[in-house]
């Protein structure tokens, strides 16, 4: 029952820098970048900006960051968390005296501190080479001058234009004439261009102690919120250790909890301990195993990624092998298995991720979400950015380890990835899938197609993926379009619940990037056909 699925695009070789994003704008800035000699420290600070700019759908300075970069000088990865806190004021007591069982998806108290633009600075002074004014350039460019809308990129904005941007505060400064822009039409953003130059001359304090921090807190308690200048000043980013297994002679990194890469990590551990030499690729034993090791994984999540500053989450013995093998023994190889509960967290996200490999042989994998596309749709009025609702995903569920508690961060779902070589720490590849809940599900799909079946970057990217439906609580199995029905029919045969998606609903399945660089130096990378975007290189001058 195996299949070949053809690739609809070529991998994209060079030896020089490469850059690979969702929106070929926000590439071409970051290849801008390498070509002046900045490294990938400094490309991936152009990009996002860029990215902030081009496809506000999914990212921005409203929102978070973490980041995962390869020194080629120290042979080592490091993590950078820059993910932002719930307000001092906002407790459980408070939400339990105005009523509220559950957050709405949009409500001003799912606002968490905006991580994005501190992370964007902190990795910078740690690894960069160019200075912030160079950096934001392009995207201040982009802003100011204005750039024809991506197709996909388009189709968000027009939904998000009829939910979150409709009701919130100043929303339609980010809309044309109250509708979102077509593709193809020229769009600018005057307030975000402002930003960016103050920010170049500036600084972050500029967002989170000046003008643009007193207009945060403004539209904030104007809708009803309670995140202050206190939330604002004290906000930090932090270098945390990574965390890895090793998978098909392989070392795959994520950043570590709050964050659900530990999800990514687990799944993959277990998959170490099943015979996937009969599972092969594309055939349904193939897609059955990896499901089982996901639905496991986000059981394990679930229970425990919170805040590690708040709960002591029991990582070495979750990421062991013996963990993984006692877990492996659940998986039966021929039906699945209905007592693995997992996790009920919402299914919706809008984020964006990126890669950059520059000429030395650094490498950043990094992700920037406002979460359920703009975020609450709340805009500081006159700064073109809107404000995330990342504090949705807090529990609300007295005594679990993601419940809200003030200043704590929550269970996020944006995860980069890097993958060394285990022998000699070397660079194999910054890869990531974007999309709320099909993150690690994504990763794991993705290092299967690479590592196990040697596809190249493109390929491994295009090939048809599957997602567990988080909300669901028959805990279906969405199945993407190109999956043959036979497999299909094989897969609910087996027991699972099965929902084949189609069309542009496939954005359910994740956006991702992949940079590979091998042995002598030479990059191949793949840009997500679900997204607008697309790989780049330059010729070195």
């Amino acid at each position: 029952m195996d299949f070949e699925f053809k690739s609809k695009r070529s991998p994209v070789y060079g030896t020089n820098g490469m850059v690979a994003s969702s929106q070929p704008l926000a590439t071409a800035a970051g290849i801008e970048i390498l070509r002046k000699g900045g490294n990938a420290a400094s490309a991936a600070v152009a990009v996002t900006a860029a990215l902030n700019v081009t496809e506000p759908t999914s990212t921005g300075l409203g929102g978070d960051v973490f980041v995962l970069y390869y020194s080629q000088e120290t042979n080592q990865v490091y993590a950078l968390n820059g993910s932002g806190r719930a307000p001092f004021d906002l407790t459980m007591e408070k939400l339990e005296k105005e009523g509220f069982k559950e957050l709405p998806p949009y409500h001003p108290y799912t606002i968490t501190v905006p991580g994005a633009c501190d992370a964007w600075f902190t990795l910078n002074d740690r690894f960069g080479n160019l200075e912030m004014d160079k950096i934001l350039s392009p995207a201040i460019q982009l802003a100011e001058n204005g750039f024809p809308v991506a197709p996909i990129t388009s189709h968000f904005w027009q939904s998000a234009a009829k939910r979150q941007l409709k009701t919130g505060l100043n929303g339609d400064q980010l809309l044309i004439n109250g509708v979102g822009p077509k593709p193809g039409q020229i769009f600018k953003n005057i307030g975000l261009a402002r930003t960016f130059k103050r920010l170049a001359e500036n600084g972050k304090n500029e967002f989170y102690r000046g003008e643009i921090a007193s207009a945060i807190v403004d539209v904030i308690s104007e809708a009803g919120g309670c995140l202050s200048l206190k939330d604002l000043e004290s906000h930090h980013s932090d270098w945390v250790e990574p965390i890895s297994v090793d998978f098909q002679n392989t070392r795959i990194w994520e950043c570590p909890p709050n964050g659900q890469g530990l999800a990514a990590l687990i799944g993959l551990n277990i998959l170490n301990h099943l015979d996937l030499e009969s599972a092969s690729k594309s055939s349904p034993l193939r897609y059955h195993f990896q499901i089982e090791a996901m639905r496991l994984a986000f059981s394990d999540a679930w229970a425990f990624i919170s805040d590690p500053e708040f709960y002591s989450i029991p990582l070495d013995w979750l990421l062991s092998a013996d963990y993984a093998r006692q877990r492996s023994k659940l998986i039966d190889p021929v039906r699945a298995n209905k007592e693995i509960q997992h996790g009920t967290p919402p299914s919706t996200s809008d984020t964006v991720y990126f890669c950059v490999v520059d000429q030395m042989g650094n490498a950043c994998s990094f992700i920037n979400s406002n979460y359920m596309g703009f975020g609450t749709g709340i805009v500081p009025s006159g700064f073109g950015f809107s404000l995330q609702n990342r504090g949705h995903n807090f529990s609300l569920q007295k005594g679990h380890p993601n419940q809200l508690e003030p200043h704590k961060r929550p269970y996020h779902t944006i995860i980069p990835a890097m993958a060394t070589d285990p022998n000699n720490n070397q660079l194999v590849s910054p890869f990531g899938v974007m999309g709320g809940f099909m993150q690690p599900q994504g990763h794991l799909q993705v290092a299967c197609n690479l590592f196990l079946d040697l596809m190249d970057p493109q390929s491994a990217l295009d090939l048809p993926r599957f997602c567990i439906l988080p909300e669901s609580s028959s805990h279906e199995i969405a199945l993407e379009e190109g999956i043959p029905i036979k497999t299909m029919s094989t897969l609910a045969e087996m027991g699972h619940v099965i929902k084949p998606v189609s069309g542009m609903n496939r954005a359910l399945f994740g956006r991702g990037q992949i940079i590979l660089r091998d042995k002598e130096g030479v990059l191949a990378a793949g840009s997500d056909p679900r997204a607008d975007g697309c790989a780049m290189t330059f010729i070195s001058t």
